[in-house]
């Protein structure tokens, strides 16, 4: 436990970013699970309206700082090349 009034705050900041950053990976997780579930099934269609709000969901937490960018851009890189694969089909 804290002994300081300065660790206190920091304790609460930290429990407090904590869950800011949980809930951000979260959302980032989600939306690439989705668009690999759509990539799977082949609809290119769905494809076509997940794969820029996933692109914008990875480079929403690259600015948060949740994601590292050459990261986000490993994801971003390799989730289009697939979805062009499957358009292209």
């Amino acid at each position: 436990m804290p002994n300081h009034k300065s660790a206190e705050k920091r304790m609460r900041q930290n429990e407090k970013r904590k869950q800011i950053n949980r809930s951000n990976r979260t959302r980032v997780r989600g939306a690439i699970k989705k668009l690999r579930g759509a990539l799977e099934s082949g609809d290119a269609k769905e494809l076509q309206t997940l794969l820029p709000a996933t692109v914008s969901t990875i480079d929403k937490a690259v600015q948060k700082g949740v994601l590292h960018k050459n990261t986000a851009a490993r994801y971003k890189s390799r989730l289009t090349a697939n979805a062009n694969q499957v358009a292209a089909k």
